[in-house]
């Protein structure tokens, strides 16, 4: 299986139903390593930008692991692609580190799914919410892949949860996330 790096931000890990079933799911996943930012970091100033790059290239997959804050990511996960997704490493003429990486986002959100429709009470899709990703994704020419999201934070029944954390792992353990959809810049 590929080796698959899973990127969690979560600023209170301890009190997330959702993201921690998805991690106990993952548990004992021998290819998959769990870099959990907020444990690792306290402040984005102490982000050892050398470290973090060393381990986007020790593996073929990437995975932003979050919940939805304000139609946006965790605020120490938007530091943390500001300062390791640097020139010369991840964009640029000799930024092509990341290239050929399978991309995803795995995200949890508290409003139902239908939420996130043209017309209703958001007003804009998850796709739209989460194109700023997406086309970072593809600007540092990694491959990517449709998002896996889990909605109904507060009201999606054990049962569910359950289902959808084995889907997570499944998903995880399958061998070309490419064959659905992925976009890229070919370089």
């Amino acid at each position: 299986m590929k080796k698959t790096l899973i990127l969690l931000c979560h600023p209170n890990i301890a009190e997330s139903r959702l993201n921690k079933a998805l991690i106990q799911a993952i548990h004992g996943e021998s290819h998959v390593t769990l870099h959990d930012l907020y444990a690792t970091y306290k402040e984005a100033k102490n982000i050892d930008v050398a470290k973090e790059q060393a381990l986007l290239l020790a593996h073929e997959r990437i995975v932003l692991q979050f919940p939805l804050y304000w139609f946006s990511t965790p605020g120490l996960l938007k530091d943390w692609q500001d300062r390791v997704l640097e020139y010369g490493f991840a964009y640029g003429s000799s930024g092509d580190k990341l290239q050929g990486k399978e991309f995803k986002i795995a995200v949890t959100i508290g409003s139902p799914e239908y939420a996130y429709q043209s017309g209703a009470y958001v007003q804009s899709s998850l796709s739209e919410i989460l194109k700023p990703i997406e086309t970072m994704a593809i600007f540092t020419r990694m491959l990517f892949t449709p998002t896996f999201a889990i909605h109904r934070a507060l009201k999606i029944s054990d049962e569910e949860l359950a289902q959808k954390a084995l889907e997570y792992r499944e998903l995880l353990r399958q061998e070309d996330w490419t064959t659905s959809h992925a976009k890229y810049i070919a370089s």
